[in-house]
């Protein structure tokens, strides 16, 4: 029976139409009230010009006129405020109805995940997963531990080595590497002149090292 009377209209441009029909309601009240205050400040210089005239009737006559004509104008204001809600009203309802069809959508989405969980599998999955991981961490610290062992001593050993080695060329002294040694230094002092000389130098390279 469609093709007769033709498509029946949703609820959504049902309610866009009105939305439209009350908007062009606004545009005219505000065009017409716009008129009655252009129409207003004619007649107020009207009155002052027949006051100035002495015509006091068509004054006071005038004057009814414009008092006619704001309260008109206030109606107007009013009746907009009226459709303004209205319109408010349909937005809101538009706006209701738009989340409820998103919530519905989202609530089937929701079933159908539901009903393709499988928790009893998916606790199987993480209890698989924590088990695996755990022997993994333990084969991996056991191999760290088996490589620090063969490894790690002669690391440090050389590593230590290299520093105390670094620290004493800085100072300008010699370091014996035979265990049970004194470190000596470099030049035997000819005199105590010498000797002298040689302490304050090691005290200059001293504080530029604590310089920077």
């Amino acid at each position: 029976m469609e093709w007769l009377f033709g498509r029946k209209k949703t609820p959504e441009e049902m309610m866009k139409e009105n939305q439209r029909l009350l908007k062009r309601s606004m545009r005219d009240l505000d065009r017409e009230r716009t008129n009655l205050e252009r129409q207003e400040k004619k007649t107020l210089a009207d009155i002052k010009k027949a006051a100035r005239s002495g015509q006091v009737d068509a004054a006071k006559i005038m004057a009814k006129d414009v008092v006619r004509t704001r309260r008109f104008q206030k109606k107007m204001i009013m009746m907009k405020t009226q459709i303004q809600a209205v319109s408010l009203k349909i937005q809101t309802m538009k706006a209701s109805n738009s989340m409820a069809k998103a919530m519905a959508g989202v609530t089937k989405a929701m079933s159908r995940m539901n009903k393709t969980m499988n928790i009893p599998a998916l606790q199987k999955i993480m209890m698989e997963f924590e088990k695996q991981s755990e022997m993994m961490d333990m084969k991996q610290e056991m191999m760290d531990d088996a490589v620090d062992d063969v490894m790690g001593e002669e690391e440090d050993d050389e590593e230590s080595d290299l520093l105390v080695n670094q620290v004493f060329d800085e100072l300008g002294l010699s370091l014996d590497t035979e265990m049970g040694e004194t470190p000596i230094s470099k030049a035997e002092p000819a005199s105590q002149a010498n000797k002298d000389d040689s302490e304050q130098d090691l005290l200059s390279r001293l504080d530029q090292l604590r310089r920077e």
